[in-house]
């Protein structure tokens, strides 16, 4: 006699039949259907797996809609970013004076710098900002002086911070004004002010790592190196104090770095001063370092603008800045005045995984003493503002008769550097052509 089966058995039956079948359906294939009928909380993925053809397992991201990783880096909406561009901005030379380490001094024997006010802006609205600063911060107790040995209050490290600057570098003829110890004390107190420093090290493995900095998925590395310390020699006990520019050295980093990196920028501080023409010692190295794999080269030392050429190397567009001029100083001369914030705009194709320069600008800049209160001051302008400014009778410190002095400037840094703005992209880079300016 066949015993009657309870409620409780019928429900483990029914159960029992459910789960099997749900095995056949998702081993003959259908998994799709058996995730949308049984787990209605993932439909959405099921709709989009049923869309592609795809099931559980083979599943290609590049082909999901809206997907975080499709062909891109993530988003903040959840969205693929299939494109980022990034500005870097530089300036050239900051030079400390007598002049301009005065016009700080406070009544308490403390420092405050307004140098940068007029173009913080400008100088913030980019993602990476770098300079060149020929001076050591090596302390009171060195004494504060100008030319010939450098040595700055250690406020001017706040002062390029809040300015916007992000890297400063040291590798240059001054960086050994207050020798070995003035050199490192620089650094420590750059890097307590939060910025990155480059081209000196405090030790040899600071010397072999490199700076990369991700930028929103695109990869910039950054090389320094200085054609000497104005005879100062580099102690032995130091081998790795000072990246010196020796074109094999140089062809080196670039080969270690390049593979690690999606654009490369060299800083070189080179050229004779006061100079506007590059050397045919520059132009050779300049070549071959763009060749090697540099996209970018930052010159520094000459003290007046030099040409920049956006040139066709390798696979793109790439520029060769010979001398960016001095940022702020007291050097007599208009020339000796007058520099440029450089603006390199740099696009990342995340899906081809393609890195080029898209776009070069600059804005002429100068370096205008004054007196306020019976003190000389100082500050840094953007010319055309400032022309514009003087036309409107708004600009506090300059004078009708300044006009004809920022005209020249402007004149003088186009005709060198060619026209404000240039969109190169891959445009540019497929069609092989170099601006020889």
């Amino acid at each position: 006699m066949t015993p009657k089966m309870g409620r409780q058995d019928i429900r483990f039956l029914r159960n029992r039949l459910v789960f099997l079948g749900l095995m056949l359906v998702i081993s003959s294939g259908l998994g799709n259907l058996a995730w949308l009928v049984f787990e209605p909380a993932s439909a959405p993925l099921a709709q989009v797996w049923a869309s592609t053809g795809l099931i559980p397992g083979e599943i290609d991201p590049a082909n999901l809609p809206d997907n975080n990783t499709q062909g891109g880096i993530p988003s903040d909406r959840g969205k693929a970013i299939h494109r980022e561009t990034i500005n870097l901005i530089a300036a050239g030379d900051i030079l400390m004076h007598n002049t301009e380490i005065w016009s700080g001094e406070q009544a308490d024997g403390t420092y405050k710098f307004d140098f940068f006010g007029p173009v913080q802006a400008l100088i913030s609205s980019g993602d990476y900002a770098s300079a060149d600063f020929e001076a050591a911060l090596a302390g009171s107790q060195s004494g504060y002086t100008g030319y010939p040995l450098f040595n700055s209050p250690d406020e001017m490290a706040m002062t390029m911070r809040q300015a916007g600057f992000n890297l400063i570098v040291t590798a240059n003829n001054h960086v050994l004004d207050r020798g070995i110890k003035g050199a490192l004390r620089t650094l420590q107190v750059l890097r307590g002010a939060g910025l990155d420093t480059l081209g000196v090290y405090s030790s040899q493995t600071e010397a072999d790592s490199f700076l990369i900095k991700n930028i929103r998925g695109v990869k910039v590395g950054y090389l320094a190196y200085t054609y000497g310390s104005n005879g100062i020699p580099l102690p032995k006990d130091y081998p790795y104090l000072v990246n010196l520019l020796d074109k094999q050295r140089v062809l080196g980093d670039i080969a270690r770095i390049r593979p690690q990196v999606d654009f490369l920028v060299l800083v070189l501080h080179w050229g004779n001063e006061y100079q506007v023409e590059p050397t045919a010692e520059q132009k050779t190295l300049a070549s071959d370092f763009l060749a090697a794999g540099a996209d970018v080269i930052l010159g520094s030392h000459p003290h007046v603008v030099g040409p920049m050429q956006v040139v066709q190397a390798g696979a793109g567009a790439k520029v060769i800045a010979y001398s960016l001029g001095n940022f702020i100083g007291d050097q007599h001369g208009v020339e000796r005045n007058s520099g440029v914030i450089l603006n390199i705009k740099v696009t990342k194709d995340f899906q081809r995984g393609k890195t080029f320069l898209s776009e070069v600008s600059y804005i002429p800049t100068f370096s205008q003493s004054y007196y306020e209160n019976g003190r000389k001051k100082f500050r840094v302008v953007s010319v055309t503002d400032s022309i514009r400014n003087i036309q409107e009778g708004k600009d506090p410190y300059f004078m009708a008769t300044d006009l004809p002095i920022l005209e020249k400037v402007l004149a003088s840094t186009t005709h060198l550097l060619g026209s404000g703005y240039r969109q190169t992209g891959e445009k540019d880079s497929a069609n092989s052509q170099s601006d020889t300016r």
